[in-house]
């Protein structure tokens, strides 16, 4: 039987001198190169929607591949299809970057300038791999099909401002307008999405921190399935295992819920750490929650300024949601905008608390009477993010928030790597 490769290459001198070798190749069927990481995940999702057969037993991926970092596309690729077996081709065969390619899901590594003989052997030993996992899985082989989902961030300026009950009702929203919707809890000492939603749970983000190969079907058995529709992957009851869940397993995780849900809304609480600033990093659209005081708003911008000096995000593209907003308060949302730089939603949330507390000391957030004004408008606000409908006898949001991000993780980890240099006194 033939074995298909797919050639990943950008540089068109890269792409003859590997496609004149892969033709001498005994039993070698190579498939037309790719010129980009986009180009390699559509074609592999378009094949995988007409069956799992249909997908290349061997992926040649070039280091200089673009605009995704190769090593981001290894893992995605390994993780949406975990049947096809990906090469990386580099100029550093080191044992550094070797072990990182099969941290990232690699199945062998071939130096440049390529040989015959090197390329022939690791095709060979990956195609044979590759034909073993598909014979062990049969018709269960588990792909991502999906073109990836919305990521929403909700991070708070302070505690206490309403992080938690913004990121459930989006979530919320988004699946009462049909959406597959996850929501993560990354707030990873003190989450309390489990509590909102009175959810006693055994799994948590931290039980996936150290599986590098994340399965779909690995996936599914840490999310908890919510009565409202909703897949939740929780923050861990024990804060101190937080720690275990770094900034790559943050990506790796919000990567695996990105391409397996439509909506993917991700509770960032207001103490930023390396795996948060991961998950507000590749966001579509990171939203920065605040009150219309001043202590709240002066975090606000201490927030904002703190990620665009460690280049996680710019201020514009951040927006600001003001919760507990009355019409009579000092400071207002146009104030708040000139003081952060960023974004502000055209929506803003009432200062309503009396129709939430039965909700939320019951644990019961989902069951929250849909006359709520708070419901009302936070459920506007998932419309003007463009996540769902309005509700009916909701207020209408005012457009598209000016914060949203069409590329998602083009910055590669420039940004979580600051934070870790700054964390350890390094930068």
């Amino acid at each position: 039987m033939a074995t298909r490769i797919l050639p990943a290459v950008g540089d068109p001198d890269a792409v003859r001198s590997l496609t004149s070798l892969l033709g001498q190749l005994p039993d070698a069927e190579p498939v037309t190169p790719v010129a980009d990481s986009t180009q390699l995940v559509d074609t592999l999702a378009r094949l995988a929607a007409e069956s799992v057969d249909e997908l290349p037993e061997v992926v040649i991926v070039h280091e200089r591949i673009g605009p995704v970092p190769a090593l981001e596309l290894i893992r995605e690729v390994a993780l949406r299809f975990p049947a096809v077996g990906v090469i990386l081709v580099t100029s550093d065969p080191g044992p550094g970057l070797f072990q990182a390619a099969m941290d990232y899901g690699a199945r062998g590594l071939v130096a440049l300038p390529l040989g015959y003989e090197e390329l022939a052997s690791r095709v060979q030993a990956v195609a044979q791999w590759s034909a073993g996992v598909r014979r062990h899985l049969g018709s269960a082989v588990d792909v991502f099909t999906g073109t990836g989902g919305t990521v929403v961030t909700v991070s708070g300026a302070k505690g206490g401002v309403g992080t938690t009950l913004t990121a459930i009702q989006l979530a919320l929203a988004a699946r009462a307008s049909g959406r597959s919707t996850a929501l993560l809890d990354m707030d990873l000492q003190s989450g309390d999405v489990a509590s909102y939603l009175d959810v006693r749970f055994r799994r948590s983000v931290a039980d996936l921190a150290a599986i590098t190969d994340l399965s779909p079907r690995v996936l599914a058995d840490a999310v908890f399935r919510h009565d409202s529709g909703l897949a939740l992957l929780l923050a861990p009851g024990e804060g101190e295992r937080g720690e275990e869940v770094t900034d790559r397993a943050a990506r790796q995780v919000v990567g695996a819920l990105r391409s397996r849900y439509e909506v993917l809304v991700v509770d960032c609480g207001a103490q930023l750490g390396a795996a948060g600033a991961a998950a507000v990093e590749t966001a579509d659209t990171a939203l920065l929650v605040t009150t219309p005081d001043v202590l709240a708003v002066r975090g606000a911008k201490r927030a904002v300024r703190m990620w665009d000096r460690l280049q996680i995000r710019k201020a514009e593209e951040t927006t600001v949601v003001v919760n507990r907003h009355t019409r009579g308060t000092e400071i207002q949302p146009p104030l708040i905008q000139r003081i952060t730089g960023t974004a502000i939603a055209a929506t803003t949330v009432p200062a309503n608390y009396k129709e939430l507390q039965g909700a939320v000391d019951a644990g019961r957030v989902h069951e929250l009477d849909a006359r709520s004004t708070v419901k009302q408008a936070l459920w506007a606000l998932a419309g003007e993010l463009g996540l769902a409908g309005v509700p009916e006898g909701g207020r209408k949001g005012h457009g598209r928030l000016r914060g949203d991000r069409g590329a998602r993780g083009d910055r590669g980890a420039r940004g979580t790597a600051g934070f870790r240099r700054r964390k350890d006194g390094a930068g």
